[in-house]
């Protein structure tokens, strides 16, 4: 019963925690992404004409437009530097306040009084000792240009700019370590792609259907463009989680059906131990059904027993850590202190279903035999 109860608590628990990462990833892409975003279905970016700017500000459903102009840089800071991917964010990126949660340090702006400004991912900050509020460093940030034949002189073969540092976010590990917002104004200038896009970023309406909204703009669009919503961005991520919450579940049902072994040969020898009540029982009219059935009962009393006492156990740890956030990631983060936690019924549910099946597969075939080796003995 022991085994069988801390095996079922650890499968709760455990499968509670890929529920609340996933469910954290889910809310905390879904208020730093966009809503919607438009890539081009080809190539790294497109021109961005009047025209589809027009179609996609007049499309009813759409709240704001923000345009992005990416690519990895060089970045340089005190002498310190590494690689890193830029973003050039439109004006309206600031408006929508998607970092405003969490900026850790300096200012959330790209431009003030025409000066640009970037604002880097925490990661980036440590790797290179980034001070906002020094305004005695900028950061260099240096894109490979176009080398033509007979180009000799190396400092023609890439493009510099330099950018004061503003602020400092901290959202997620992927996104602090490689990320940095610049004006696209800045971003332009910078990889000399003026007038192109690497995707656009479309902020919904309340109450707007997105799937419906999405499958719209991609007939608008055509071919030449894709329409992704942000789970098919991080879709990748979700699948992966998926995988490893089933096979989380996979290990620890194998767990829970070798510990459930114990109970089949505690009642092989149940079974062998109690042949002189058997024969009793017998003598006064017991079938063979009765008998196996009394088996079997006794298996399920016992694994159910363990099961359950581990099913209340992981939903009440579960819900106190959801709660109280007792046990703590051991570091400070801008998201939260505590590991997630989320209590889906379906597990508890499929939970219960494969304790079902180990029990009386582990108790069936001790009932039968205990039913098949009836003997009537004389009582002493």
């Amino acid at each position: 019963m022991l085994v069988v109860a801390i095996g079922t608590m650890a499968l709760i628990i455990v499968l509670s925690v890929f529920n609340g990462l996933e469910d954290l990833l889910r809310n905390l892409y879904g208020s730093v992404d966009a809503n919607l975003v438009v890539q081009p279905s080809e190539g790294k970016s497109f021109e961005f004409s009047d025209s589809l700017r027009t179609v996609l500000e007049n499309k009813e459903g759409i709240a704001s437009l923000t345009e992005v102009l990416e690519d990895n840089a060089l970045l340089r800071y005190n002498g310190a530097q590494r690689v890193a991917t830029v973003r050039g964010m439109s004006n309206s990126f600031i408006a929508e306040g998607r970092l405003e949660n969490y900026l850790v340090f300096g200012d959330l702006k790209l431009m003030e009084d025409n000066v640009p400004y970037a604002i880097v991912g925490r990661g980036v900050q440590y790797d290179l000792s980034i001070n906002p509020k020094n305004d005695f460093y900028t950061i260099q940030m240096y894109f490979p240009g176009e080398v033509k034949p007979g180009m000799l002189n190396p400092e023609k073969m890439y493009r510099i700019k330099n950018i004061l540092p503003g602020g400092v976010f901290a959202v997620e590990k992927s996104y602090d370590e490689n990320f940095v917002y610049v004006p696209i104004a800045f971003a332009e200038e910078l990889f000399g792609k003026y007038n192109r896009r690497s995707s656009l970023e479309l902020q919904l309406q309340d109450g707007i259907h997105l799937q419906s909204l999405k499958a719209d703009l991609q007939n608008l669009l055509g071919p030449e463009f894709k329409v992704l919503s942000n789970a098919e961005i991080h879709g990748d991520l979700y699948r992966v989680l998926g995988w490893e919450k089933f096979f989380v579940f996979l290990t620890f049902s194998i767990i829970i059906a070798i510990a459930s072994i114990n109970i089949f040969f505690s009642l092989n020898m149940l079974a062998i131990d109690k042949q002189k009540d058997v024969a009793i029982l017998t003598a006064q009219g017991a079938t063979r059904g009765l008998i196996r059935n009394i088996f079997l009962l006794e298996g399920c009393i016992v694994a159910f027993t363990g099961a359950f006492t581990g099913l209340l156990l992981g939903l009440g740890v579960s819900f106190l850590q959801q709660e109280f956030g007792l046990v703590t990631m051991g570091m400070q983060t801008a998201i939260m202190d505590a590991y997630p936690v989320k209590v889906e019924w379906m597990d508890v549910l499929f939970t219960v279903l494969c304790l079902i099946v180990i029990t009386i597969i582990t108790a069936i075939q001790p009932a039968i035999n205990a039913s098949r080796n009836i003997q009537v003995k004389e009582l002493q």
